[in-house]
């Protein structure tokens, strides 16, 4: 250890005290990520209590030039809180409390720290919902979902992070506080600074409170999963859904044959309620106000469905362990990284008018690399044109990662897509990122972090690699 880090880390512990900032075993007894259970590499773990205490922490590592790498829940699936030995790792797990909850305005203030299921739990005792929802809920942070401006299965009502976010609090890299804690919905006063935050991977500023939108709780969910045949079929269904339901469908997911045969078959514990030949199930959810005039709508739109034939069989829940059985199916993904590896995966977005021919090119590209054995697995938020894709061969090596990479992002540069849907960018995305961002806008980012982080010391590294001047 450097004379300097042994310097830095007694002022962290005099500012902080000796049991915010934890080094050596305290640090490697930590896994380096949900997905990677080998030991945390870094220089030390810094846990403030309070937002003085993180400004605190960015000022003296600002001065001193540490490189601080933010982390929450490890729950992300880009490498964006992957560190090495010589990173100070900066975590919010003593930072987790619900502020205040303003039923009138249907708002609520949350420390970054706090987990989703802790948010929706909080608005659930007061009668409101937080409708943000993944799989990680138990374990993804606040202060995650900003910075990575999460999607998850809620998007199509809802939309992302960005839309439930109405104000932020703030340290800078340097130590300066921003607090624009609003609750207003509009505020047009000036530049609404937040949004440079939201979706930014921590590279501008690291987020420590947040005044979250919430909605009234509904009084009537209806799940159904429906075995579709072809991919006009799904198109056909979800504008017919739409049209129908309006508002109310909520959910629009669907797993190709291979995934939900994966989710469905020993080992994993899901037991198949609809057979396993389909080449589409499509997981349909509706939420709203009445349940009565709400069941009604809801059976009405798949009698419709069914008469227009555009599925070729259903099950509907009709009790909520029975809607959870539903859900697990489509989000028991671990099953992948259980039974494969390795594996890579991929969180693409494109237009749906594109996405059946996309498939195919992108699975017959998978086949020619990596032979007939290969195996692809795909799922997503079709209402918002979201695909998760999961690759996996007898021969695949970690080496094989670009190759992998280009058959799948390669397309979607001339289909107007995304080689990021919700996951951000990272460390893994980077090398790509001109896929589906223009040189000008690539610029811009760039000349965003040298404004906010002069020094380079905030998640560096994470969505594109910059060369810093020293400032004077």
């Amino acid at each position: 250890m450097k004379p300097s880090s042994i310097s830095l880390l007694d002022a962290l512990s005099a500012a902080l005290g000796a049991d915010s900032v934890l080094t050596g075993a305290a640090v490697r007894e930590r896994a380096a990520s949900w997905i990677d259970p080998s030991p945390l590499e870094a220089l030390a773990i810094v846990r403030p209590r309070t937002t003085a205490e993180v400004a605190t922490v960015l000022q003296l590592c600002h001065t001193a030039r540490q490189p601080v790498v933010v982390r929450g829940g490890a729950t992300n699936l880009v490498q964006a809180t992957r560190t090495t030995a010589g990173d100070l790792v900066l975590s919010l797990e003593r930072m987790t409390s619900v502020r205040a909850i303003d039923a009138i305005n249907q708002t609520m203030t949350v420390e970054a720290g706090a987990a989703l299921q802790t948010v929706q739990e909080a608005a659930a005792q007061h009668g409101l919902f937080f409708p943000l929802d993944l799989a990680a809920r138990g374990s993804a942070t606040v202060g995650g979902c900003i910075a990575m401006n999460a999607g998850g299965v809620r998007v199509l009502r809802y939309g992302m992070m960005r839309e439930l976010t109405l104000g932020l609090e703030v340290v800078l890299p340097d130590g300066v506080v921003l607090s624009s804690l609003s609750a207003m919905l509009k505020n047009n006063a000036g530049y609404d600074l937040k949004h440079l935050f939201i979706g930014s991977e921590g590279t501008l500023g690291v987020v420590t409170q947040a005044v979250l939108r919430l909605f009234p709780m509904p009084k009537s969910w209806f799940t159904a999963l429906l075995a579709v045949a072809s991919f006009s079929q799904v198109t056909a269904l979800l504008s017919l859904l739409q049209h129908l339901l309006g508002a109310a469908l909520t959910s629009f997911e669907v797993m190709w044959n291979d995934y939900y045969r994966l989710t469905t078959t020993p080992p994993a514990s899901n037991k198949p309620p609809l057979k396993q030949h389909f080449t589409y199930y499509v997981l349909v959810e509706a939420i709203g106000g009445d349940d009565r005039l709400d069941q009604q709508r809801f059976e009405h739109a798949l009698e419709r469905a069914a008469h227009n034939g555009l599925f070729e069989d259903a099950v509907i829940a009709h009790t909520a362990q029975q809607r959870a059985d539903l859900w697990r199916i489509r989000e028991d993904s671990e099953q992948i990284e259980r039974q494969y590896r390795p594996t890579f995966g991929f969180d693409v977005s494109l237009p749906l008018s594109a996405m059946e021919a996309y498939v195919a090119r992108m699975r017959l590209g998978v086949e020619q690399r990596f032979g007939k054995e290969a195996r692809c697995w795909i799922y997503g938020h079709l209402g918002d044109g979201n695909l998760h894709i999961n690759l996996w061969a007898p021969s695949l090596q970690p080496e094989d990662a670009d190759a992998a990479a280009q058959i799948v992002y390669a397309p979607l540069s001339t289909l107007g897509g995304s080689i990021s849907a919700e996951h951000g960018i990272g460390l893994e995305k980077k090398k790509y990122l001109s896929l589906c961002r223009s040189p000008q806008e690539i610029r811009v980012m760039q000349q965003l972090k040298r404004a906010f982080d002069p020094h380079n010391i905030l998640n560096p590294g994470r969505i594109f690699d910059l060369d810093f001047e020293e400032s004077p």
